[in-house]
């Protein structure tokens, strides 16, 4: 079961690495002067490419949740 969990866990932790890739590229792509035409699916693409990474940040998430700790300790 562990095994099975740390799977996940590096599947989900992946996925997180990839989405911010693929937007940083989309970014970078987004600051060269290529035309309106290519800016506008630039834009397209990384609108996607922050909802995919919102997703992956929320399903590693609830895979691997964040420890928070009350004010007393």
């Amino acid at each position: 079961m562990v095994e099975l969990f740390d799977i996940e866990l590096t599947k989900a932790r992946q996925r997180v690495n990839r989405m911010e890739l693929a937007l940083e590229r989309a970014e970078e792509m987004l600051d060269e002067d290529c035309g309106v035409g290519i800016n506008i699916a630039l834009c397209s693409r990384i609108r996607t490419a922050q909802r995919r990474l919102i997703e992956a940040r929320e399903r590693l998430t609830r895979i691997d949740p964040p420890i928070v700790f009350g004010g007393s300790q």
